[in-house]
């Protein structure tokens, strides 16, 4: 039995609810993909390799923050529990479960930049992108502690029903790095032009600052009131983080929990990134740079779409935590419906408008822009074919996280990635030298195969049975 009570009034969810949630999420995920834009537009004038080295190099960075975030994913899915319980303290623990795990994740990306550049000497990069690159990662994994503390805090926040605290966080986040990027790639206001490595202490500098303000927040504990938590379960007071009583024992919980969800997301980014390390470079250093270019332009697709995913796992979370889980799989639907409609007109998008699209990242160079334009918009114009799968893969990841089935979705995408996908792209481009075409074909292939198995294990229900709050 539990002490604290499931809360009362849960209601039911609605697209009003699920908006009401999701709209700061989405501009959070926005503000986050504006920076990885404003990173590569000011970076695209300086040359191809630029555009490149802080694209690709970005992604890499990204590569090493994705396990440690992918575990405090699930912060949310215990504040989210703990809230429909009406147990605030339990929520509030787990937030500092996540800061403790950004900690060892800032120790972890410090090896990271240091063996980086080592690193990038076995990959198929010019000479001149693998050293702006290398340049780019010694800056930008200062911030990954900053990084993963920024995702567990917001998890904590959105569980309780605020995400608007951390939407202001990220937002200031995003001005504060299109700001230095115009000062420190540029070299404005008497600061040294830095180029790509200006681009990634841009990044770092910002991220930190925005963490630091939600960490402030949070040890004071603001934002915990009615005031600015809507559509919550119910006002949950803050609590004085010193009279916390923390377990190693549900650290351990949350690890085991989250292990499989930052494993998940880590192999299936691996698997992305060899494609774009391995697979890519053999068609030319064009292809990647117009490969990361429609990489950022579906960022505007993706990260709104899983900004609502997010929204309905904390839906999701609240119901099973108030025992209400025959609930889910409406909420569940309702949220595929909002992330397809608003990804189906980004994908028609994609189709109409591609060379519009591709034109801030376009070099000046009239020879080189025709090749880029070409290949950049037929590879745009073969995304929107995955927008469909990547809205049911996106919700439904989320949701079997929020119900705690992280080790289903780990095998599923570890088994679809490494054997089907990387062997594929890589017999079809590598091997039989196939053209973008083919590579991105099996993206589309990837996704589709995806979201059928993670729609067939959401529909068996097993997700029913698993527990993973602990009686308090």
């Amino acid at each position: 039995m539990h002490s604290a009570q499931p809360a009362a009034g849960l209601e039911p969810a609605t697209f009003r609810r699920l908006f009401a949630l999701a709209w700061p999420i989405v501009i959070s995920r926005s503000s986050q993909t504006v920076i990885g834009l404003s990173d590569a537009i000011l970076c695209a004038p300086l040359g191809e390799s630029s555009l490149a080295a802080a694209t690709a190099g970005g992604m890499n960075a990204f590569t090493l923050f994705i396990l440690p975030m992918g575990m405090v994913f699930v912060v949310a899915s215990f504040s989210s529990q703990y809230t429909g319980k009406g147990d605030s303290a339990g929520a509030r623990r787990y937030g500092m479960y996540g800061l403790w795990l950004a900690l060892l994740a800032e120790v972890f990306c410090l090896l990271g930049a240091y063996l980086a550049p080592m690193a990038l000497q076995h990959l198929e990069f010019t000479p001149e992108v693998r050293t702006l690159m290398s340049g780019y990662l010694r800056y930008r994994l200062l911030s990954g502690g900053a990084v993963v503390g920024m995702e567990a805090l917001a998890g904590y926040y959105g569980g309780l029903g605020n995400t608007r605290l951390p939407m202001i966080a990220n937002v200031v986040a995003m001005v504060l790095n299109v700001l230095l990027n115009w000062i420190l790639i540029w070299g404005h206001f008497g600061a040294p032009a830095m180029g790509v490595n200006g681009a990634a202490l841009a990044s770092t500098l910002a991220t930190t600052t925005a963490f630091g303000g939600l960490l402030f927040c949070y040890w004071r504990g603001l934002g915990t009131s009615g005031a600015w938590i809507k559509g919550a379960v119910q006002p949950v007071a803050g609590a004085d983080l010193p009279r916390q009583r923390l377990s190693l024992s549900e650290f351990g919980n949350m690890v085991k929990i989250g292990l499989p969800s930052g494993l998940n997301w880590f192999f299936e980014f691996a698997a992305f990134m060899f494609f774009i390390n391995v697979v890519v470079p053999v068609l030319g250093t064009t292809a990647v740079a117009a490969l990361m270019a429609v990489f950022q332009i579906n960022g505007v697709s993706f990260m709104p779409a899983f900004g609502l995913a997010s929204a309905g796992a904390i839906l999701v979370g609240q119901e099973i935590g108030a025992n209400e889980r025959d609930r889910v799989p409406k909420t569940v639907r309702l949220t595929f419906l909002a992330a397809l409609a608003w990804q189906g007109i980004a994908g028609l998008i994609y189709l109409a408008l591609p060379n519009l699209l591709m034109r801030p990242f376009a070099s000046g160079d009239d020879t080189v822009s025709a090749n880029f334009y070409f290949i950049g918009s037929r590879m745009l114009m073969i995304s929107a074919a995955w927008q469909a799968f990547d809205a049911v893969c996106g919700t439904l990841t989320e949701a079997l996280r929020a119900a705690g089935d992280t080790a289903f979705t780990l095998w599923i995408r570890l088994g679809v990635a490494w054997l089907f996908f990387v062997p594929g792209v890589w017999f079809t481009v590598v091997r039989n030298h196939q053209d973008d075409r083919a590579a991105m074909g099996w993206l589309v292939a990837y996704l589709a195969v995806l979201g059928g198995a993670l729609y067939l294990r959401f529909r068996s229900g097993a997700w029913r049975k698993i527990e993973i709050t602990q009686p308090v």
